[in-house]
């Protein structure tokens, strides 16, 4: 049954002894087979006893917040979520109400040029998918992650109230335009702004590799049923970020553009108050896993074990490799993985030799390490090829924040005579997208396809993730078409040298590209939390989240990338470039079609390492 919270075969000796079954217990059978002894003398009344405390308590090893076993009719499961996904709305909230309108801010309030406010977007987005690496290897290894969580969103409240400030106070921003003319923020000025979105940046790192798998660890791995709520769970997590990204793309985007900036990132800065106090307040009923030690000193003990050992010759029978004999593996929190067959030269570091017998190196894992512990750096070699492919997945999505509004900035905003819809806002209908598909494919999809798969989730995650990769490509190709009709109509009413007037054509043109990217992303990043989660070693489960993560860091990094290439390529010999202040004189269409072709490449790549990947086994 997995490891339990109670050692079976130790808690049916201590209740033999104190029913007096010396006879029984000295008669051999309970070391051959407790179970089998019990009911050959008739004690099925103490047999059943002892399965009952056994089930009472999780088998996975998590502990409640006091540090005791965790009782599963009194923790965990879909009781504890709504405090988690409460936090996570209301923390998600608080980013895309900094983070939807952030390019808006950049270039109409500290002026600063598309080119660069495109980067400077990207560059801080990407760094808050780069701080969870920090995050990760702390929960892992030294405080959970439940404290990890808890003290980085003190230092995420922390910057939102300097972003704030730096909005609100008249000495902290730079005077309005006057005419043409927009001074430029001070250096200090950037510094308050930059230090404010930077801590954002920092508290996010604590938050979004933890909570995530933080939430999975409600639902009991060795519990087929509550293993099987754990796809949902990812399913209605990524639902409910969307919940808050919806408010954000819309409420808070208009009281940016039409009460004031300081309301506009005051608002979210009270959300992320709410969501700390959604996480505290369901301390009682969380099932915590104990931090199981540094995943990054595991791994290098691994490939020093290994290169000690260089000239030994792997044996040809895995089970003379050194693993431990208890039921639980020597990683606190961990199970055991059992042995593969796939770089045979990391298993090295598992041969027993003469002198580790000799010198009694068993608890030396810098000479000898378990087959587990190989086989958890095993599993991240095998996870990278998959992880590389999501970085240009990612690349595609950071569109929605920098040039999917900058395109919409030149087009007509308006609804009737008086209102007029902020350019950012119209990322609603990703938002939208996601809500409707998250509950289409929990309730409709699934079904149906595991009716022909006969697998409980329908497709697997890399399945999953493919056909968000395909999506993708259609998402860059609207966008690419969007452009070339507005660049026609630039043309027709010789707008295109004129950048202050909307070009006649409505923004919900847009919705297509919009409503393409939400999909891919249920499919493509749903997979890939669910992906991470499953697949990665028991004690590595921040740091593979983190990893994920990071895909999305490189993925705003390499959109960065593309921007300043593309700049530099096309303004040779005084050209203007596909992507200069005054768009309509620019190619942005061919900027999308890069990014088209360079999706349609990686999808390639993604089915070949998809076709070859091997499933993690636990024992």
């Amino acid at each position: 049954m997995g490891e339990m919270g109670v050692d079976w075969e130790g808690s049916v000796e201590t209740a033999l002894l104190e029913e007096e079954n010396t006879a029984l217990l000295q008669s051999g059978k309970v070391k051959g087979s407790v179970e089998t002894a019990l009911l050959e003398e008739g004690n099925t009344a103490l047999l059943l006893s002892g399965k009952d405390c056994e089930e009472e308590y999780t088998g996975d090893g998590s502990v409640d917040f006091w540090g005791r076993p965790s009782v599963k009719e009194n923790t965990g499961n879909w009781r504890a979520c709504p405090f988690i996904l409460g936090n996570e709305c209301c923390e998600r909230l608080a980013y895309y109400g900094i983070n939807t309108n952030l390019v808006t801010y950049l270039t109409k309030r500290l002026h600063q040029g598309n080119a660069a406010a495109a980067k400077s977007v990207t560059t801080w987005a990407g760094t808050c998918y780069l701080t969870p690496l920090l995050g990760a290897v702390l929960a892992d290894a030294y405080f959970g992650r439940y404290w990890t969580i808890a003290a980085f969103s003190t230092i995420y409240f922390i910057g939102m109230t300097t972003l704030t400030l730096s909005a609100s106070v008249s000495s902290l921003k730079p005077p309005s335009c006057v005419g043409s003319v927009c001074p430029a923020a001070s250096m200090g000025q950037y510094a308050v702004f930059f230090l404010g979105l930077y801590l954002i940046a920092l508290g996010t790192g604590g938050i979004k590799p933890c909570v995530s798998s933080f939430g999975a660890d409600q639902f009991d791995d060795t519990d087929a049923k509550e293993k099987k709520k754990k796809g949902s769970f990812f399913n209605w997590f990524y639902f409910s970020i969307n919940v808050g990204a919806l408010v954000s793309s819309s409420v808070l985007v208009w009281v940016q553009d039409n009460v004031g900036w300081g309301w506009g990132f005051a608002i979210p800065t009270v959300f992320m108050g709410l969501a700390i106090g959604s996480f505290f307040s369901g301390t009682p009923l969380y099932r915590l896993q104990k931090p199981g030690g540094s995943p990054v000193t595991r791994m290098c003990q691994v490939v020093v074990a290994s290169l000690r050992k260089l000239r030994k010759k792997v044996p040809h029978d895995h089970s003379h490799l050194y693993e431990v004999q208890d039921r639980n593996s020597a990683i606190q929190g961990s199970r055991k993985l059992e042995h593969t067959d796939e770089f045979k030269c990391l298993d090295k570091a598992a041969i027993i030799t003469d002198d580790d017998v000799r010198k009694n190196e068993f608890s030396n894992p810098w000479r000898l390490c378990t087959v587990t512990q190989v086989e958890e750096l095993k599993i991240l070699l095998r996870m990278f090829p998959i992880w590389a492919t999501g970085i240009v997945f990612a690349a595609v999505y950071s569109q929605i924040s920098t040039m999917f509004v900058e395109q919409g900035m030149t087009l007509d905003t308006s609804i009737g005579s008086n209102f007029h819809i902020p350019p950012a806002s119209l990322s609603v209908f990703d938002v939208l997208s996601v809500m409707v598909w998250v509950p289409v494919y929990d309730r409709l999809i699934v079904p149906i396809v595991s009716k022909y798969t006969k697998r409980e989730r329908g497709f697997t995650e890399l399945q999953r993730m493919g056909i968000g990769l395909v999506i993708s490509i259609l998402a860059m190709v609207a966008a690419a078409l969007v452009e070339i009709r507005r660049l026609s109509i630039a043309k027709a009413y010789d707008l295109v040298h004129d950048e202050g007037t909307p070009i006649p054509m409505s923004i919900f043109w847009q919705i297509p590209q919009y409503f393409l990217v939400g999909a891919s992303e249920v499919f493509t990043f749903v997979g890939q939390l669910e992906f991470f989660y499953d697949q990665s070693p028991d004690a590595m489960r921040s740091l593979c989240s983190a990893l994920s993560l990071l895909t999305t860091a490189l993925g705003n990094y390499l959109s960065s990338l593309i921007v300043t290439v593309v700049m530099y390529a096309t303004t040779k010999g005084g050209n203007i470039g596909w992507i200069p202040d005054n768009l309509n004189e620019g190619h942005l269409d061919y900027y999308f079609w890069v990014l088209a072709s360079l999706s349609l490449l990686n999808l390639l790549v993604y089915i070949s390492c998809a076709h070859r990947y091997k499933y993690k086994k636990a024992s």
